[in-house]
């Protein structure tokens, strides 16, 4: 009983983090909720071939009303740029549907180092960030513009995340504003969140191991317990994103995801 209500604690403290940072970065929660899962699901007893699958899974179930809470109240706001999620509504999910193939094949230890590697690249971008840094003036067309939008939903669906840390690099590297960048990407979750929650369902259908009340690779009793609360504390998080100087708060989260890539690291070599 003790553990159950560990259990539950901790899925309200990592709710209110993931919706604070959904609104505020729009990147959907999950790079925080996939290390807190992953660590929780293992004290739990949780199968170690399936615990990040499921981890990954569950958090992209959870940003889909998160993302969907998170765009509608950026676009009340006029900051969202449409045009480029219209051009992105078939690039973003395919990329997502190529991410559930890859898997449905991979091993817990390949997750963990994919997840690694790209939360080190997006942390180091974050804590030595300059406002200067610029690879054109203006985001390249097609069909540059569908690899990258391609590329984002592969990756960010492989992570468990709405996308947001890599939209946002990619937008303001293409001086596009901050603002601009933090409310596209909530869309952008959205586009990776709904096919991504599909495709681990069919990836981990039937597969040994799951967790109770798992449905494929998305456990729903983690999910229902986190949903309302990060559904919640999201529009706080836009507020604060259009009031606030995110520096700080960047350097911050950037810390955070060294220390998730080095645990990730660390649990595969060990």
């Amino acid at each position: 009983m003790h553990e159950l209500y560990g259990f539950v604690i901790a899925m309200v403290v990592a709710g209110i983090f993931a919706g604070l940072f959904a609104g505020l970065f729009g990147i959907g929660g999950g790079a925080i909720l996939v290390p807190v899962f992953y660590q929780l699901f293992g004290l739990f007893g949780v199968d170690e071939a399936v615990r990040m699958h499921v981890s990954i899974g569950t958090s992209l179930a959870i940003i889909v009303p998160t993302s969907i809470r998170s765009f509608l109240s950026h676009r009340a706001l006029g900051a969202v740029d449409e045009t480029l999620l219209r051009q992105w509504l078939v690039a973003v999910p395919l990329g997502v549907v190529l991410a559930s193939l890859i898997v449905a094949g991979a091993s817990s230890e390949v997750l963990r180092v994919i997840f690694a590697l790209i939360a080190a690249l997006v942390a180091i971008r974050m804590i030595f960030n300059r406002s200067s840094w610029r690879l054109g003036e203006d985001i390249p067309e097609n069909p540059a513009r569908f690899v990258v939008g391609t590329g984002i939903g592969l990756l960010s669906a492989l992570m468990g995340i709405g996308g947001g840390v890599l939209n946002n690099t990619f937008m303001t590297l293409f001086h596009r504003p901050i603002h601009q960048a933090v409310a596209t990407s909530a869309g952008v979750g959205v586009l990776i969140s709904i096919p991504g929650l599909f495709g681990y369902v069919w990836a981990g259908w039937g597969s040994p191991g799951l967790p109770p009340f798992s449905l494929g690779y998305v456990n729903w009793m983690a999910a229902l317990l986190i949903v309302p609360i990060t559904l919640v504390m999201a529009p706080y998080g836009v507020r604060l994103a259009h009031i606030m100087n995110k520096r700080q708060l960047e350097i911050a989260f950037g810390l955070f995801l060294l220390m998730v890539a080095v645990r990730f690291l660390v649990s595969v070599w060990r």
